[in-house]
């Protein structure tokens, strides 16, 4: 899986990066190539932008019809309890599990 970055920019109201991105998935020898699970697209994204994992959220993730590439718009924080702070809990849930079901306290 190859990924690439569309447009990067810097957030300064709400201390993070946003960050469009292109991820092309290979699927040589393969029947049908299954798109990128968000967990996968968020390991190679922490890799590609060497941020830590607990600060890059995964908007959203759109395959692209009849291509093998999926485009996509993640968030990279500062803290994260900026994180926290700011993104919906859905959002959390999605890129983290239930773990993050402490935003109450």
């Amino acid at each position: 899986m190859e990924i690439e970055i569309s447009e990067e920019k810097d957030n300064k109201l709400l201390n993070r990066k946003e960050v469009f991105f292109l991820l092309k998935h290979k699927g040589e020898g393969e029947e049908k190539a299954a798109s990128p699970s968000r967990e996968e697209a968020r390991s190679a994204l922490i890799k590609k932008l060497r941020c830590g994992s607990g600060l890059l959220v995964i908007d959203w993730m759109r395959p692209e019809f009849g291509k093998r590439e999926t485009v996509g718009y993640a968030k990279v924080y500062e803290s994260e309890d900026r994180l926290k702070e700011i993104e919906r809990e859905h959002i959390l849930e999605r890129n983290f599990g239930g773990a993050e079901s402490d935003k109450g306290e």
